[in-house]
């Protein structure tokens, strides 16, 4: 496979070092086992998430000495406004400080207890603030997504059967809304055709069900549209991005991955209702409409990453980085989430380590493994994650218990990459060492950021 080079040149570097295994047995200790309890210092490469860690462009950069910090009426929310609309397609723009803001807006104002929200699999913020709302997830996603083996295009494509038998089941009054991924991060980063965009809108309005996108990654989505799916081979990235959106009722954004800025989102809206009732919380939570907890250089350089992110060349190169990465691993019968997503490669840890069983977290023991021998930070995305049942209080134990290798936008070159694969490929020689973890302090609420662990 022919990787490109990188369609930009640096101009600016940021120091990183190695420290030695012994310095790095200890910050994973104090760490208590947590990659997320770790210090940016004490990393070498860091593919903890691509959120908020991208590099700004120079046009980004010299857009942030214009920023029009007014209290109410930015200049830079309307720049903002104007190229949401004008990419995405829909009417009205709610500005959060980040992508979670977005999801408690949207379920504060279209939740009633007691109902439920359907997806595409779910992500930890996205169902906390369904939960904390009154309803409850159900996942609709097809079967084969739970399959870390099962090699197929489109992975994250909502069963459409499954769908329908939920409206047969519980009524479509008692369904909130659908939220479908746009790509589905805890699945392998994976996409959803246009074709499944297309049908799951048409069903739902036959019912009266509103859809609303994740559309964090939709870029990326928009990639693999262009390079698998039949019609669109020829199509931009911007016209495919905004055909996408056409099948929904709007979308929650954060800006800190598809939109190249390191802060940021917003809820995208047609309802004017909606978009009303959004704006009364956005002040309660965030701030004014016209800044949503955003400043306005934020909001100038979010406006100029969006439009970047349609470049072809830039997104090609994105999702071919990844793809080297995991084709490295492949090649050296590492165990991984097939086919390589869009926006990090996911280690099968059940896999990796099948000494050990979920009720010893394998994908949490298998991230502080690679920390300590390779000074690389990665991410827990498996039973940790996936949290306690409310009611007995057990853990959830997922299909897929995985350690996601995220790849930041525009920071790290291939040579990177080869450190990494190194690492984790040696690693896998002495797999059997790995050893099992247990919680010494457990917070009650998305777990996984804060908790901390001791070996078994």
């Amino acid at each position: 496979m022919n990787y490109p080079a990188e369609p930009y040149r640096i101009k600016s570097i940021e120091s990183i070092s190695l420290l030695s295994r012994e310095e790095r047995i200890k910050k994973i200790h104090q760490a208590g086992y947590n990659t997320f309890l770790l210090s940016s210092k004490d990393i070498y490469i860091d593919l903890l998430t691509d959120s908020g860690t991208n590099a700004m462009s120079d046009k980004q950069w010299a857009s942030m000495m214009t920023g029009d910090e007014a209290y109410s009426g930015s200049q830079n929310f309307e720049l903002l406004k104007k190229t949401a609309q004008h990419l995405f397609g829909f009417k009205y723009i709610v500005p959060t400080h980040q992508g979670r803001a977005a999801e408690n807006l949207l379920s504060l104002i279209t939740i009633k207890p007691g109902q439920y929200v359907a997806g595409n699999m779910y992500f930890t913020t996205t169902r906390f603030h369904i939960e904390k709302n009154g309803a409850t997830f159900i996942d609709i996603i097809n079967d084969d997504a739970h399959d870390a083996m099962s090699n197929v295009p489109f992975k994250g494509n909502i069963d459409l059967d499954k769908l329908k038998q939920l409206i047969e089941e519980k009524g479509a009054e008692n369904i909130a809304y659908i939220c479908l991924a746009i790509t589905v991060n805890l699945a392998g980063g994976q996409p959803v055709s246009m074709q499944n965009m297309r049908d799951v809108k048409a069903l739902c309005e036959k019912h009266h069900i509103r859809v609303f996108y994740d559309a964090t990654r939709c870029v990326e989505n928009a990639y693999f549209i262009k390079e698998q799916e039949a019609g669109y081979q020829d199509v931009s990235i911007k016209e495919i991005v905004h055909e996408m959106f056409s099948y929904a009722d709007g979308c929650t954004m954060s800006g800190k991955k598809d939109c190249l800025v390191n802060i940021g989102g917003f809820l995208a809206l047609n309802n004017q209702q909606l978009f009303e009732q959004a704006c009364e919380w956005v002040v309660a939570y965030e701030g004014m409409p016209s800044y949503g907890g955003m400043t306005g250089r934020d909001m100038s350089a979010m406006a100029i990453g969006m439009q970047e992110a349609m470049q072809f060349e830039y997104i090609q190169h994105r999702i071919l980085q990844v793809r080297y990465l995991g084709n490295k691993l492949k090649a050296a019968n590492i165990p991984i989430i097939e086919p390589i997503g869009g926006h990090a490669v996911f280690l099968d840890a059940k896999h990796f380590c099948p000494h050990l069983t979920q009720e010893q977290l394998p994908a949490q023991s298998l991230a502080a493994r690679i920390y300590l021998e390779t000074g690389v930070r990665t991410t827990e995305r498996g039973t940790v994650s996936a949290g306690r049942d409310k009611i007995t209080r057990k853990n959830y134990f997922p299909k897929l218990e995985t350690v996601r290798l995220t790849i930041p936008r525009r920071v790290y070159t291939y040579a990177h990459l080869d450190f990494v694969a190194d690492g984790i490929i040696a690693l896998y020689q002495q797999k059997e060492t790995i050893q099992g973890l247990k919680f010494t302090y457990e917070p009650k609420q998305l777990r996984f950021f804060t908790a901390r662990f001791a070996y078994i």
